[in-house]
C-alpha cells in the first residue's frame, strides 16, 4: 500500500445553522488517483475547500504526511505542496502558456533589471516548454494567448501549472467538464502522468465511467459524510450509484 499523504478526520463545517460537513473523512495516497464523488449537495466542494485552505473546518483534523496541518489559506496550502485545478481553470486568457504556468511565481531577470521588475520571459518559456514535454502536453503554440487555444489545451496548461508546483497533493475539480472525447483523453493522460510522479491526485467528477477508468481508489460522500470506499479495479458503476443514493453504506467508511 502506498504512502498516506493526506488524512482528513471527522471534519465538520457549519455555515450558521447549515452543516455542510457532518464528520467527513477522506484519505489520499502518494502515486494514486483518488476520486471524490457524490451527488449535488453531498459536501464535495466544501470538503475540497477545507483541504485546499480556502475554508477552515469548524472541527476535525487534517494530517499531511502524518503531521497535523493548519491550512488557513490557499497560500499556506500551496507552501505545503497542495495545489488545486478549479473547474473554471483560473487562467489568464490574454497571457501565453508560459506566463500562465509561472503566474504568481514569475522569474525576474538578474541584476538591476530584475530589481526594476523586468521578467525573464525567455527562461520562463524554456522551462515551460520542458515541463509541457515532460507531461506530454501538446500545444498548438506556446507563443499565443492561452485564450486562443482549444478547451483541452487550456485545461492541460491549468493541470500542468498545478503539477509543476505541487509536491504532495493536486485537487482536480471536474477537469474534463465540457471537453470533447479527444480533449478528455488528453487531460486524463496528463492526470496519469501526474500520478506516476508520486503525487496524490484527487479527482472530483460526476462522470462515473471516467472515474472508473482512471481512479485507483474512490471515496463517496453523501449528506456531508463519507459513506463508502472502493478500489477502482474492483468496482462497478452500480456500486457507486448505490453508495451515492444511500442504497449502500459501508460501516468502515467513517
Amino acid at each position: 500500500m502506498s504512502e498516506l499523504l493526506l488524512d482528513a478526520q471527522n471534519l465538520v463545517k457549519r455555515y450558521g445553522s447549515v452543516e455542510a460537513l457532518r464528520g467527513a473523512s477522506f484519505q489520499a495516497r502518494a502515486g494514486e488517483v483518488t476520486a471524490l464523488i457524490g451527488d449535488n449537495g453531498a459536501g464535495k466542494s466544501t470538503l475540497v475547500k477545507c483541504l485546499s485552505g480556502a475554508e477552515q473546518p469548524t472541527s476535525g483534523k487534517i494530517l499531511l504526511d502524518g503531521a497535523e496541518a493548519h491550512l488557513d489559506s490557499p497560500t499556506t496550502a500551496r507552501k505545503m505542496g497542495i495545489e488545486t485545478v478549479y473547474q473554471d481553470l483560473a487562467v489568464a486568457p490574454e497571457l501565453d502558456p508560459a506566463a500562465n504556468l509561472f503566474l504568481g511565481r514569475e522569474i525576474h531577470r538578474k541584476g538591476i533589471l530584475g530589481k526594476l521588475g523586468m521578467l525573464d520571459k525567455k527562461e520562463m518559456r524554456r522551462q515551460a516548454v520542458d515541463e509541457f514535454q515532460r507531461l506530454g502536453v501538446t500545444l498548438q503554440s506556446t507563443d499565443v494567448p492561452i485564450g486562443s487555444l482549444s478547451g483541452g489545451q487550456r485545461q492541460s496548461v491549468a493541470v500542468a501549472r498545478s503539477v509543476v508546483w505541487a509536491s504532495k497533493v493536486v485537487f482536480m475539480d471536474e477537469p474534463t467538464a465540457a471537453l470533447g472525447v479527444v480533449q478528455r483523453e488528453r487531460v486524463l493522460d496528463v492526470i496519469k502522468k501526474v500520478r506516476d510522479k508520486g503525487i496524490a491526485v484527487v479527482l472530483i467528477s460526476h462522470n462515473m465511467p471516467e472515474v472508473l477508468s482512471v481512479a485507483d481508489r474512490i471515496e463517496v460522500l453523501r449528506l456531508g459524510k463519507r459513506v463508502a470506499r472502493f478500489t477502482g479495479a474492483d468496482t462497478k458503476l452500480e456500486d457507486l450509484v448505490a453508495a451515492m443514493t444511500g442504497a449502500l453504506v459501508q460501516e468502515e467508511a467513517a
